[in-house]
């Protein structure tokens, strides 16, 4: 059937009967360029004819299970049960409970860890591949020996092992066996329109210093079985890896992508304007930085990533499940100075100098969050929270158990401390590894603390108030602007951009308080500014003399782990002109959505258990998303 044909039965299908053709040459289909106008004009359904992105999906990229050295000396929870949970099936913990999501995720990355991938499972069963070591053999006689002493040693032995610089045990047969059988699984979970079970792995480098990465293939278990997990045990380098996985591209036609981990645990490295090696950073590595990792984990469950109330003294929300004290292990205080090359807003900030400096912009990322659980359970809702590691899942006195023991006692992390946090959530035309894996490219996305609110973010140069008046916020953001993760070139003369926000509730958490945008630019003494604006909120607030908007109110009952959405709204719209605009300066954009108080996992826990706990200990939360920027960029 020729290509005229098709057309003539596809219009006639869809009830246009009265089609003209023409040989008009410009008309490959040989249809009238009248007929052609016509078609394209808006018929009676405002959903004929989309091709943006319609569909906000919510997964995990940072997930680990009994397969991840670090993981596996206390999880026994596998690859596949990790799927199944995530795919909304119920399952038992390797505590004994039984656990299931409130609603099933979208997609998932099992992101364990590449050092010694696969190693526990293996070891576990004797496999003679590991036995066959001196230290497999050693950790295996320990683990089976009976004395919970000596398992106990052997654990902190293997965890020890991931800071070290040579691995104790390199058996590269062993890990292609156990990355093989993960990435089989994730083809055959794999199921398109349905869920997506992304392969990725963790790098999992300066154990103490969290320059960890996630790294995403966006094909099948056949290309990513054209290499094997890229470990700290081939390099610290991070610019190793990003080299590496570039080499991987050009010589396969894969593709793959690198999340670094929330930086503020890593003592001032995640956003250095240094190389590894601690000399100035050249434009190639900055290239290299920018194309191979296109998002960056702003929120989990140690701590949230976006800003610091040192870095942000004018902003209220910036005080947000801080972890601040030290490095990941506790081996180094933290100092102020240090703060500004760990947080995403000032990160982007450094991004626009560097930019100015090098003429390409490394820290151009866009933002999601993810749990980083260790427990094979991609569960952080603050009611059905199952923390970190294995020893901490919901019993009486997880909240004073210990998750990460420091040598100097005062950075010791209680149970506590763990944020339910977080979930990244991607706009994709529709639920495929390869639509998500787009997505995240073109930084069309965003992170939350958990709950699973819907946001849009659009920017451009002449939104209206009349925008607001939809119900497809999406179809004006698309026609007259560019969506979160985009580029607003040289501004029109006498133009400020014009932004549209639109969020909508998470049906099973808190309604809206407020939609702030948070602006970064670079000003004309060459340094860095911020400032965040209230948007749009919730109620009759007005803003004070101060400018601050006041605070949205309370309903949580703490004694009974409850609230009420009788203040807050269920949704909130609007659009924002710019008022402090430069055209000449270089700035970006991004919203965050905030919740009214809820209550935390821990007042849940403390009424589950019936516990009282100290005053210091959090009972509340709001919690919030954060979308990815929009960038200005004058002249480009």
């Amino acid at each position: 059937m020729n290509r005229y044909l098709q057309t003539i039965l596809v219009l006639a299908g869809c009830g246009m009967t009265s089609v003209a053709w023409s040989a008009d040459p410009s008309n490959e289909y040989g249809v009238a360029k009248k007929d052609i106008a016509r078609l394209t004009q808006p018929q009676f359904s405002p959903y004929a004819g989309r091709n943006f992105p319609t569909k906000v999906l919510w997964g995990d990229t940072h997930l680990h299970t009994a397969v991840s050295v670090d993981a596996g000396t206390i999880n026994r929870i596998g690859q596949e049960d990790a799927f199944r949970f995530a795919r909304g099936e119920e399952i038992t913990t390797t505590g004994g409970l039984r656990a299931k999501l409130s609603r099933p995720l979208d997609w998932l990355v099992i992101a364990d860890h590449a050092e010694m991938y696969g190693l526990m499972p293996q070891l576990l069963t004797g496999d003679p591949e590991i036995l066959s070591t001196k230290m497999g053999r050693r950790w295996y006689d320990m683990l089976m020996s009976g004395n919970t002493d000596n398992s106990f040693a052997a654990a902190m032995e293997i965890v020890d092992s991931l800071s070290k610089k040579e691995a104790p045990i390199k058996n590269d047969k062993a890990v292609r066996k156990a990355w093989e059988a993960y990435t089989a699984l994730a083809d055959r979970y794999n199921e398109p329109g349905r869920f997506s079970a992304i392969i990725g792995f963790e790098y999992t480098t300066m154990g103490g210093y969290n320059l960890h990465r996630n790294v995403l293939f966006r094909g099948n278990a056949a290309a990513a079985n054209r290499m094997t997990p890229f470990s700290q045990f081939d390099s610290q380098n991070p610019e190793d890896l990003w080299k590496r996985l570039d080499r991987f591209q050009k010589e396969t036609g894969a593709e793959v992508l690198a999340i670094p981990h929330n930086g503020n645990l890593s003592n001032g490295r995640m956003f250095t304007v240094e190389t590894f090696d601690g000399k100035p950073l050249t434009r190639d590595i900055a290239e290299l930085r920018a194309r191979m990792e296109p998002l960056a984990e702003v929120t989990q469950i140690k701590g949230d990533g976006e800003a610091h109330p040192m870095l942000s003294p004018n902003d209220e929300f910036a005080d947000y499940e801080t972890w601040d004290r030290s490095n990941l292990n506790g081996t180094e205080a933290k100092k102020p100075e240090m703060l500004k090359y760990e947080y995403a807003r000032e990160a982007l900030k450094t991004g626009l100098l560097l930019e100015q400096k090098l003429g390409v912009n490394p820290f151009k990322f866009g933002m999601i969050g993810s749990t980083d659980a260790h427990t094979s359970l991609a569960a952080v809702e603050e009611e059905n929270f199952f923390g970190k590691h294995s020893l901490v899942e919901p019993n009486a006195h997880r909240w004073e158990h210990v998750v990460i023991e420091a040598p100097d006692p005062k950075f010791t992390v209680k149970g506590w401390q763990q944020a339910a946090s977080g979930y990244a959530a991607v706009w994709a035309t529709e639920n495929t590894r390869e639509a998500i894996f787009d997505a995240m490219k073109r930084k069309e996305t965003y992170a939350t603390t958990g709950s699973r609110m819907t946001v849009r973010f659009f920017g451009g140069w002449s939104f209206t108030a009349e925008d607001t008046d939809t119900r497809l916020p999406a179809g004006v953001g698309y026609a007259k602007g560019v969506p979160m993760g985009g580029d607003l070139r040289q501004a029109p003369a006498g133009k400020a951009p014009t932004f549209l926000v639109a969020a909508m509730k998470d049906p099973y958490s808190g309604n809206l308080d407020r939609i702030q945008i948070v602006k970064g630019w670079l000003g004309k003494d060459g340094k860095t500014q911020e400032k965040v604006y209230d948007v749009v909120w919730s109620g009759a607030r007005k803003p004070g003399a101060d400018g601050k908007l006041p605070p949205v109110g309370n309903t949580v009952n703490v004694a009974k782990a409850t609230w009420s959405n009788s203040i807050g709204s269920p949704e909130l719209i609007a659009t924002w002109k710019d008022p402090d605009f430069d055209a000449k300066l270089s700035a970006f954009y991004y919203v965050r959505v905030i919740e009214i108080p809820t209550p935390r996992w821990t007042a849940y826990e403390a009424v589950r258990f019936n516990i009282k706990m100290p005053k210091e200990v959090p009972m509340t939360t709001q919690e919030r998303a954060y979308t990815s920027p929009i960038w200005y960029t004058p002249g480009g």
